[in-house]
């Protein structure tokens, strides 16, 4: 999933939106042209789409969370063949919630 579909199903409960078919002139959509913010549509009752900006503010959340986490798995593992104690984000990166 790119981070356009990841930063949408955090809004609206997710499985809020699907992506239009044909432009406003009623022209069929490429899929691979499709899966844009401009193609988006609300597919479930009360769901609204977010503004373009909270949805570019979420995508960089995404970007910087999966940075972090390379960030502390890169660290963990040095400090694992060093011997040095390791930080609970390390310990997450590395191995998981469990």
């Amino acid at each position: 999933m790119d981070y356009l579909q990841r930063a949408l199903t955090t809004f609206n409960g997710g499985n809020w939106y699907g992506w239009k078919k044909f432009d406003s002139d009623g022209n069929k959509i490429p899929n691979d042209q499709r899966m844009t913010y401009a193609n988006i549509k609300v597919i479930k009752d009360g769901a609204t789409i977010p503004s373009e900006a909270e949805v570019n503010a979420k995508i960089q959340e995404l970007k910087d969370a999966e940075t972090e986490n390379q960030n502390a798995r890169t660290t963990g593992k040095a400090k694992l063949k060093s011997g040095e104690a390791l930080t609970d984000a390390e310990i997450k990166a590395l191995f998981g919630d469990n």
